[in-house]
């Protein structure tokens, strides 16, 4: 039996591997099988990391709501109770912008809130 090799269409698949690995340092751009296990976990780690991304932000604009919150004499569970019961629907990112940016106004949802909770 004649061995297949799939020549122009394997060829066609590793131009695309080494396409996805330009930049790569070393090895990781040249070598074919180094290239493949390269590109294969870093679609992996793009794949996880897309998920964490939101997360981190998360955290993060909490953490920034957290410390104005504190900064005005409330913490922040106390704060997200108080705007809903306020019936205030802001996200946890327009919160943090209006911490950092409006804070005037992020003192008047804090007052807000604090009438809510009492």
């Amino acid at each position: 039996m004649v061995r297949v090799t799939y020549g122009a269409p394997r060829h066609q698949k590793k131009v695309r591997y080494f396409k996805r690995a330009r930049g790569f340092r070393g090895g990781r751009s040249k070598l074919w099988r180094t290239v493949r296990e390269s590109v294969v976990r870093a679609w992996a780690y793009a794949y996880r990391d897309r998920r964490q991304k939101k997360r981190q932000f998360r955290r993060l604009w909490i953490l920034r709501i957290n410390a104005a919150a504190r900064m005005r004499g409330i913490t922040y569970s106390r704060f997200m109770d108080g705007l809903k019961k306020a019936n205030v629907e802001l996200n946890r990112k327009q919160l943090s912008e209006l911490a950092i940016h409006e804070p005037a106004v992020f003192d008047a949802l804090v007052e807000q809130a604090k009438s809510a909770v009492a």
